[in-house]
């Protein structure tokens, strides 16, 4: 095989082709965004473009965004402006689920050393939230709820103008991390009603280190880089002028080929799934059915271990993420799927594969016609019982 596939675009998206040559061009506008003179000015044009096209993507303002560095530091932020709120208002719970991309998880466990309450929401077979649970965390009078727009393993989506409507009806601020959900499914900021939401760029074909966050109006924010004015006081430092609007670029982009993506990505990816089911016997999709995102397929395979699994395929020219955490060096299975009741066994022998607007049916024929092999010499090998 001369040319590898890359099927793990929900960890990061390559630059596309529109993107690449808009960023080349703008690397030649190298004056400060901050400067009153002329070349100053037109770099604060364009990154004032970038910002109204992010907005364009989630149907905000475009004064309601801040740039960022990416998803884990808009997170953060959201989380670190509840320390001082928190305290201001006397309110000390938090709640989020149990399923969150791990920058949340990470934020929420920092609350806990405050004295903060933060209530884990469990989530069922299929990863969607329970509301019941939801409910009952609601009494507790938080001061914020957080729960992913969409899941980064198993691309279960949630349905957040139902959970943020619930948590204003209780007086808390919602906020969602919509990462892995902007461009691939409509995401609209004034239909929900969200307080805050997190933008990645590099999971739009932008580069990486650039992201954005949205703050509805009037919604608190505190400042997280201090020492300048730029983002409103909000985000001290030299704008990264070629990267912003490299992800303005990106957005717009995504915008237009929102419905394209969706159905390009879905055809392939219902090819894959039911393919797998055909080819392989006892095998296990994860998520759910139909509230998932178009291009996204996690399967566990019983009999064989995730990580064999991946470094098999690697060597056919295959690039997926396997569905526990142990290529980042951790031998815990993944927090997702054990939340939705997978065992460990099953958690550690599980695949996600993330299809892309550059992923083809030749892609997943090769797959289909390759893989099945590896699966029954896996379990031929394996130690492992098949559940």
């Amino acid at each position: 095989m001369n040319k590898r596939i890359y099927l793990d675009y929900n960890a990061t998206a390559p630059l596309s082709a529109e993107v690449r040559d808009f960023f080349v061009k703008e690397l030649d506008l190298y004056a400060n965004g901050s400067s009153m003179h002329a070349d100053g000015r037109e770099v604060a044009k364009h990154i004032e473009t970038a910002r109204s096209q992010i907005a364009g993507l989630i149907n905000a303002s475009a004064e309601e965004i801040v740039f960022t560095s990416g998803g884990s530091e808009s997170n953060n932020t959201v989380f670190n402006t509840m320390l001082s709120l928190g305290q201001k208002l006397g309110k000390k719970t938090v709640v989020t689920s149990q399923i969150e991309h791990p920058c949340v998880i990470e934020s929420s466990k920092r609350l806990k050393d405050f004295g903060f309450n933060v209530i884990y929401l469990p989530v069922d077979e299929y990863g969607v939230i329970k509301i019941e649970d939801y409910k009952k965390a609601l009494e507790e009078n938080p001061l914020l709820v957080s729960v992913m727009t969409a899941n980064n393993e198993i691309g279960t989506i949630q349905d957040i103008k139902t959970l943020a409507k619930m948590a204003h009806d209780k007086g808390a601020l919602f906020h969602t991390d919509a990462v892995q959900a902007c461009g691939k499914i409509p995401v609209d900021v004034k239909d929900s009603g969200v307080d805050y939401l997190t933008m990645s760029g590099h999971k739009i074909y932008a580069p990486k280190g650039i992201g954005a966050l949205y703050i509805k109006k009037g919604a608190p924010i505190d400042a997280f880089v201090r020492g300048g004015h730029q983002e409103h006081g909000l985000r001290a430092g030299t704008y990264n002028a070629p990267v912003i609007a490299a992800m303005g670029c990106a957005a717009e982009n995504a915008k237009k080929e929102l419905d394209s993506y969706e159905k390009h990505t879905r055809a392939l990816r219902n090819q894959l799934r039911d393919g797998l089911l055909q080819k392989i016997p006892n095998i296990r999709v994860n998520g759910h059915p139909e509230k998932v995102l178009p291009n996204t397929l996690d399967v566990s395979f019983p009999g064989a271990e995730g990580e064999a699994i991946l470094l098999h395929l690697d060597l056919l020219g295959v690039s997926v993420s396997t569905g526990s955490a142990c290529a980042s060096g951790s031998l815990e299975p993944s927090h997702v799927l054990m939340a939705t009741g997978l065992g460990p066994e099953l958690a550690h022998g599980s695949i996600r594969f993330s299809l892309g607007k550059y992923s083809t049916k030749e892609d997943v024929d090769y797959i289909l016609e390759k893989f099945p092999p590896v699966i029954e010499m896996l379990r031929k090998m394996s130690t492992l019982q098949q559940a």
